[in-house]
């Protein structure tokens, strides 16, 4: 099957992930949609306004082992799928997950 995805990332990568989302103030970089941060209650949000609003962190060189911050950008997951999914990735359609 292949290496283990989660070996890619640092043992710090919660922290890294999250200055990433900092520094962009939680916003998308490519739409520029307000996401959830992390004192925001959505206890009142369905499901799927919560991953419409839940900030990711993208490697822009596709290689998930490469953690620079050059290299890590803030996209709400609608516009992280979209990256994926349209063939600009190492990641075939289906195989990005929201959570």
């Amino acid at each position: 099957m292949g290496k283990n995805k989660k070996s890619l990332y640092p043992p710090n990568w919660k922290e890294l992930a999250f200055s990433v989302k900092s520094g962009a103030d939680w916003k998308c970089s490519r739409c520029g949609l307000q996401c959830l941060r992390p004192e925001d209650d959505a206890s009142e949000l369905s499901r799927s306004e919560r991953a419409t609003k839940t900030l990711m962190v993208h490697h822009w060189n596709r290689d998930p082992s490469s953690n620079n911050r050059e290299n890590l950008g803030a996209l709400c997951s609608a516009c992280h799928l979209n990256f994926h999914t349209r063939r600009r990735s190492n990641i075939s359609p289906g195989q990005l997950s929201l959570f």
